[in-house]
């Protein structure tokens, strides 16, 4: 079923249209083709959408009580090619909120859960595309009892600003992108947070948690522990410790690796600057990883190759900057110190491994002890928990209600095909070490 909804056109098989109309130039409309062939299971729908570079996204979408907007069988085709499986099934798996004055921490998802009575209606003022509804149970946990038809997703359409700018004296060329957005809100005590997935023409995935809502008047404490936003009144500093699960599909199930990639310095100089060594490193077995300066992770299907004969991978960024030292400065030693914890860890899929923290059954109590129980088994089946926190210290600005705070993580395209899905013209047969006559200064 197509729909039509403020100047974009997304073919979902959700609702009715509910507002605007479209025309060709605003918006492409996704090939059937293109579109993932798999069903979604009840409750799921399903949502398609092609973007500007000509690529198809498909996925479906749920809620769970707990994790509140779920993804499954996500899927991307790009321009002229099959789907591609890229996930399996996403969603938040804790939200953990330790107060600095020790006095208070919940487990937002486990305790209380981002679906049923907690997942709000949403309305025309907080959506500028569609708003789609699903049955959502208004009693007890969110599972049981009698259920209610909500909108509670908003799908958009959105301009996602410069795609690309060469000015090559060959072929000149530059261009526009947008991007299909996914998003729930969810209220937990004072806080109401979005759930939100964007997915991009590039084939990225920005995966983030928006906090708004009203701070705690419960927690109020002194200038130590918090921010004076009010006549020499605290309120007390937090945090938010989010952890996503991601299950990956890279090419159908098993059969995929996780690595991490290292540039370090050698220790050697060239003619201008520092000689650095880039180097991945297989994760043969379920691991706990940190972030360091100049690391990120990939997880790869190496029996999936693309047009050059690379493994499809996608890889996680999880927005940390990469800390640096001005060559001109050397005098001046940057040091990284290591950390307890995780930024992300890697596990086979197993289904009683649900929650980040206070997992329930036999299996574990939380991501330390899933990869503690698995260490012996070669990552085949991979699982990806990405950790992104965020610290709150409140300003005076944040009553009330409070501004959007964001945080969340990218999954990047490494390899997923041999060029950018959309070529300019006359950039076609740039792949590799370009002929001699785009070895060429541009003028301004």
């Amino acid at each position: 079923m197509q729909i039509v909804a403020g100047g974009l056109c997304l073919i979902l098989f959700v609702s009715a249209c509910t507002r605007g109309d479209t025309s060709p130039e605003d918006a492409k409309t996704a090939d059937s083709s293109a579109v993932a062939s798999s069903s979604c299971k009840e409750p799921e729908k399903k949502v398609s959408q092609t973007l500007s570079s000509g690529a198809t996204w498909t996925m479906c979408w749920g809620v769970h009580p707990d994790f509140g907007l779920s993804l499954s069988e996500v899927f991307i085709a790009p321009p002229g090619k099959d789907p591609i499986r890229i996930i399996d099934s996403a969603s938040i798996a804790q939200l953990e909120v330790p107060y600095d004055t020790g006095k208070r921490n919940t487990s937002d998802i486990t305790a209380a859960g981002f679906g049923g009575r907690k997942m709000k209606t949403l309305k025309a003022d907080a959506c500028a595309g569609d708003l789609n509804s699903m049955e959502i149970p208004k009693i007890g946990d969110g599972k049981y009892g009698e259920s209610e038809t909500r909108n509670v997703l908003c799908t958009e359409v959105i301009d996602d600003g410069l795609a690309y700018h060469s000015s090559d004296l060959v072929a000149p060329a530059s261009d526009r992108k947008n991007a299909l957005r996914l998003s729930t809100v969810s209220r937990v005590g004072w806080y109401e947070y979005v759930s939100q997935y964007t997915f991009g023409s590039d084939g990225s995935i920005d995966v983030q948690l928006g906090a708004t809502g009203d701070l705690s008047p419960a927690d109020y404490t002194d200038k130590d522990h918090g921010w004076d936003v009010g006549d020499d009144e605290h309120a007390a500093s937090h945090s938010h410790n989010a952890v996503w699960k991601v299950r990956w599909g890279l090419g159908g199930e098993g059969g995929m690796k996780a690595q991490q990639f290292d540039a370090t310095p050698t220790g050697e100089s060239g003619p201008e600057s520092p000689i650095m060594t880039g180097k991945l490193k297989d994760i043969e077995h379920p691991a706990l990883a940190r972030w360091k300066d100049r690391r990120w992770w990939r997880v790869l299907n190496a029996d999936v190759l693309n047009d050059d004969g690379h493994p499809i991978s996608y890889e996680i960024d999880t927005g940390k900057s990469d800390s640096f030292e001005f060559v001109d400065d050397v005098e001046h030693a940057h040091s990284h110190e290591e950390e307890p914890g995780y930024d992300v860890g890697f596990t086979n899929f197993n289904e009683c491994e649900q929650y980040a923290t206070n997992n329930r059954g036999d299996c574990g109590r939380g991501v330390p002890e899933f990869v503690d129980d698995g260490k012996g088994q070669k990552l085949d089946d991979v699982v990806s928990w990405v950790a992104v926190g965020f610290h709150h210290v409140p300003r005076d600005e944040e009553q009330s209600p409070m501004e959007m705070h964001w945080q969340g993580f990218k999954l990047l395209p490494r390899d997923l095909t041999a060029q950018r899905f959309d070529i300019p013209e006359g950039h076609e047969e740039v792949n590799g070490v370009p002929d001699s006559e785009w070895n060429q200064e541009p003028t301004n």
